[in-house]
């Protein structure tokens, strides 16, 4: 199966060229603030992409999915399968998707490190195949650089989570954004990790989407 992979396109979706796939997987941030506006615009275009499979997981900016959840879910459609500490099967793949990070100044589906989050992880099946997520687990794909060095800025609870996961063996893929730069992939073991934020540090759209097979 060939999964495209993009996140963190924050209201620049229409000036990104999305490569085919068999799964289309957006994993957060479409927007800056989250408005039904922006969400709905988000929609129109999401929903126009010819990939037969589309799954999208909110972001800490995509507000309206935390204030009206069913208003936002509306917008998307039938043809977009949203998850929300949820999972589907797609193409006989089990996937799961999880909106939340740590908390960071107060956006939406901001929890504080620790036991709420791990709270949250713990929904994550053992029998995941791909994980789709907001924010990365710490120390992969989630280095930020800070005047001191460089910062893992990435959930720790979700990180001893999947490496539960990876443990028993499912799992192949995980997806998510949220730190703009650390875009790109990285293997460990039998698992792809993929930050696949599509804007830069300065939100432009200059990191193309990442495609992925499994």
């Amino acid at each position: 199966m060939r999964v495209v992979c993009i996140s963190d396109t924050h209201n620049c979706s229409e000036q990104v060229s999305v490569p085919d796939g068999d799964l289309l997987i957006h994993s957060g941030d479409a927007t800056i603030n989250g408005t039904h506006d922006e969400i709905s615009r988000f929609a129109e275009w999401f929903t126009s992409l010819p990939h037969r499979n589309k799954i999208f997981v909110a972001g800490n900016h995509d507000w309206l999915f935390e204030r009206d959840n069913e208003a936002a879910r509306l917008m998307l459609g039938n043809s977009v399968i949203y998850l929300q500490d949820s999972s589907a099967v797609v193409e006989g793949m089990k996937v799961y998707g999880s909106p939340w990070q740590p908390r960071f100044y107060d956006w939406a589906f901001n929890l504080s490190r620790g036991p709420a989050l791990a709270e949250k992880w713990s929904m994550v099946p053992d029998d995941v195949e791909i994980l789709v997520t907001h924010g990365p687990p710490n120390g992969i794909l989630d280095e930020v650089p800070r005047v001191w060095g460089i910062e893992n800025t990435g959930c720790e609870e979700l990180r001893k989570r999947v490496d539960e996961i990876v443990g028993r063996g499912s799992l192949k893929l995980h997806v998510f954004g949220h730190i703009h730069c650390g875009y790109g992939v990285k293997r460990i073991g039998e698992v792809t990790f993929v930050n696949a934020s599509t804007c830069d540090e300065g939100y432009e759209p200059t990191q193309h989407p990442i495609v992925i097979d499994i």
